[in-house]
């Protein structure tokens, strides 16, 4: 058996190596972006539904900050999922008030931008939400609301950084790459690269989770002892900084990723917070490049526990899983 686990071991690490050197070809290609969509064949066989059928907690899905991410497009399978768990998700275009947040139970902001950057992706970064708002998101928290905030690769981190901080996380706005090349990190409980919490242990053992993988992002940095890391960069992995999204050469300043975040959950007032610096992962999606098509995020080759791990993250918003005892 000991032999067979290896074997299987092996085989998804070669799986992901060849993904992530496809996926590594595909994305620096000029019209890459205009490639990337959301994979609407991508199915989850949902083992136990939380919530009956348009019953669940109310999800609101930005969609007012230059999201590159929104739920009927790239983030489509990542709705579809929540939906086959009873969560009621739709999209909001509105900034963030008191007022528009009072219907919400959860909010998910993936990959929002500032409006000088909703076309250009290079330095400086240009913050994607007001002081005020930042505010209401932060009295809303408090008062019991349940935040995901994803912020991806460069310059996604410097968009988000000041609502990051208001919860007690330092983003870094660049690119945390494997040192092999490609996309692909894998992180896995028996590395403690990935955290063995409520997120990771699910309700059941068909829910328990042993590996996710993630596609390039970001790296960051706790600032306060209320925050738990769940996802640990690996000492194979480096942040490259660069100017420009996507550009990258010998100039380009770097550094060690190791044991910097990539995900965490962090308790707020009465609300939870839970952080990714990754969006890919967090849905499925296809990229095509000279007629070939690449599938990347919880439909890729290696990534099978990714879903179960969104709707776990999703049941520790919603109160379904207790935080971890410190």
């Amino acid at each position: 058996m000991k032999h067979l686990a290896a074997e299987q071991t092996l085989v998804t690490s070669l799986r992901l190596q060849l993904l992530s050197l496809l996926l590594g070809a595909a994305l620096t290609g000029g019209n890459a972006l205009a490639q990337q969509q959301g994979d609407l064949a991508f199915e989850f066989a949902v083992a136990a539904q939380a919530y009956p059928a348009g019953e669940g907690p109310r999800v609101l899905v930005d969609e007012a900050h230059c999201n590159f991410h929104r739920a009927g497009e790239r983030f489509r399978p990542f709705a579809d999922l929540l939906r086959a768990d009873g969560y009621v998700v739709t999209a909001s275009v509105e900034v963030f008030s008191s007022e528009t947040l009072a219907n919400a139970d959860v909010l998910v902001i993936a990959n929002a931008l500032g409006e000088a950057q909703c076309e250009t992706w290079k330095l400086p970064s240009a913050l994607a939400f007001s002081s005020d708002e930042i505010d209401a998101l932060e009295a809303w928290v408090e008062a019991g609301g349940a935040l995901l905030l994803i912020a991806d690769h460069m310059p996604f981190p410097g968009a988000n950084e000041e609502l990051a901080r208001a919860f007690g996380l330092a983003f870094i706005d660049g690119y945390a790459r494997p040192n092999a090349g490609g996309p692909g990190i894998r992180f896995e409980r028996s590395t403690a690269t990935l955290e063995n919490h409520p997120t990771t242990v699910g309700r059941s053992e068909a829910e328990s989770i042993e590996a996710v993988v993630s596609f390039t992002g970001q790296g960051f940095r706790a600032l306060s002892d209320d925050v738990v890391g769940l996802m640990v960069l690996p000492s194979e992995t480096t942040m490259r900084m660069p100017v420009e999204a996507g550009e990258f050469d010998e100039t380009t300043p770097s550094f060690s990723a190791e044991g910097l975040l990539q995900g965490a959950v962090v308790s707020h007032g009465k609300g939870r917070v839970a952080v990714f610096g990754e969006a890919a992962m967090f849905t499925a999606q296809e990229v095509t490049r000279d007629g070939e098509v690449y599938r990347f995020g919880m439909n890729a080759p290696g990534a099978e526990q990714n879903a179960q791990f969104v709707l776990n993250v999703m049941h520790w918003l919603t109160g379904l899983l207790e935080p971890a005892t410190r």
